[in-house]
């Protein structure tokens, strides 16, 4: 392989560092991806072939560091694909976070970034990964950065609690003595796909998911899985959960309760009231409970001043933001698209109490045109933002708020211009970090009509 000395001029929308190599006239310049640099390195290289379109280089040493460069605290920051700004300053990381938004909307105008509380131990889940190499060793961790499927051995992670580790070196030890296989999607052979872990971070609960191929012959014994309890240790929530991938098949889960509570307890602590939430297995919940604390008050903080009697929240999910909002409105309602989603919110709405908070099960877009005008909507839709059927109901309703909740601002710079475009104005942008040391950020776009 080539080695070349090159120095990082930014960084790609993943997190990579991006260097320039200049070759003899008359070829062009070539940019070079390179994992775990920092904007400024100089970084001794070696070049890889292209690979869909994206030249890719594995840093060998790092010639002259950047001023932004620090001391990363996990001992996988140079092969992890978890975290891949650990190397970064925390204050830069920041820099660039509000450059991106910045960038996407195209304006200055944007309120400082809010930091995390604490940019370690903040996750509350986290899923490694079952592999094995054609020697037959095995693996369970995370992806190695920019290298497709390939995974290795996290022996500590510092994005969640420590039990984490502990839990995974147990399981790792059971898996060794178990006679299973790791599951290899390209010929749909073998046991073990993915260990899930769940923390509450404001109880101290725990969750363990065992992931495994939904094809019989593979299917672990009732020996095995008692060993899989065992490894694991007392109070914890332990399940197993069949995957069934088949083509031409939506796939299907299927899950089995081995011991311990059948699901686990968190809770947010906001300005106007405290929330409990049950969490089964396929519940999603904030990733990071601490800092959805910080998103949840600071956007809702923005409806205090409107005090709208009734208020929708788009892509509710399990309801956690929309019972949140209920403090702030004499009527809520969520919409989600998944029923499964639906019935957790109604169960957490009536588990919190709350009285003024309904939930509908449905798309969106098709819901809105059944709904009566709303005073104030809050949108928190996918990556991909609110579709072309979405906005138009959403123009159509005119509310005279809309607060929309992003983890992609480019995606939502677009709709906001759609919105702006029908009547609306952009009153504030607050960016949040949610997810230190990587380059995901929430981004909070306010509009009034």
């Amino acid at each position: 392989m080539k080695e070349a000395e090159l120095v990082v001029s930014q960084l790609s929308s993943e997190g990579y560092g991006v260097a320039v190599l200049e070759r003899p006239h008359p070829l062009p310049p070539l940019q070079v991806e390179v994992a775990h640099a920092v904007p400024q390195d100089r970084l001794l290289v070696e070049l890889h072939k292209k690979h869909r379109g994206v030249r890719k280089g594995l840093l060998l040493d790092v010639v002259s560091p950047s001023p932004d460069r620090v001391e990363p605290v996990c001992k996988h920051a140079r092969l992890c694909g978890g975290c891949t700004w650990q190397q970064i300053g925390y204050e830069a990381q920041l820099r660039e976070k509000q450059r991106r938004v910045q960038t996407a909307f195209g304006s200055s105008e944007v309120q400082p970034i809010i930091p995390a509380r604490t940019p370690f131990r903040y996750r509350n889940k986290m899923e490694f990964t079952f592999s094995e190499n054609r020697a037959g060793a095995k693996y369970l961790g995370l992806r190695i950065a920019q290298a497709g499927a390939y995974a290795f051995n996290v022996e500590e992670c510092h994005l969640c609690p420590e039990w984490f580790s502990e839990k995974l070196a147990a399981v790792r030890a059971w898996w060794e003595n178990s006679g299973l296989q790791a599951y290899y999607p390209p010929k749909d052979a073998g046991t073990l796909r993915y260990l899930t872990l769940r923390a509450g971070m404001r109880t101290g609960q725990k969750m363990a998911i065992l992931n495994v191929s939904g094809r019989p012959e593979f299917a672990p014994t009732r020996s095995q899985l008692d060993e899989f309890v065992r490894a694991l240790g007392p109070d914890i929530s332990v399940f197993v959960r069949v995957h069934q991938a088949q083509k031409g098949r939506a796939t299907q889960f299927f899950e089995m309760h081995l011991a311990g509570p059948d699901h686990i307890v968190e809770e947010l602590h906001l300005k106007k009231r405290k929330l409990s939430f049950k969490i089964s297995p396929a519940s999603f919940f904030q990733p990071n409970t601490l800092q959805a604390e910080v998103l949840y008050d600071t956007a809702l903080s923005m409806l205090e001043v409107v005090r709208p009697k009734r208020l929708y929240d788009l892509y509710c999910g399990t309801g956690t933001l929309s019972m949140a909002a209920a403090a702030f409105a004499e009527e809520t309602v969520g919409v989600e698209l998944s029923p499964e989603a639906v019935l957790d919110a109604q169960e957490n709405g009536s588990r919190n109490g709350i009285g003024n908070c309904k939930f509908v099960q449905g798309d969106v877009g098709q819901v809105l045109g059944r709904l009566e005008k709303p005073d104030a909507v809050i949108v928190d839709p996918p990556r991909a933002g609110l579709d072309a059927v979405a906005v138009e109901q959403l123009v159509k309703l005119s509310p005279q708020t809309i607060l929309y909740i992003s983890c992609n601002p480019t995606t939502q710079a677009a709709n906001v211009q759609e919105l702006v475009r029908a009547g609306y104005r952009l009153e504030r942008l607050q960016p949040v970090d949610q997810f230190p040391h990587t380059p995901h950020i929430e981004n909070i776009a306010f509009l009034v009509k």
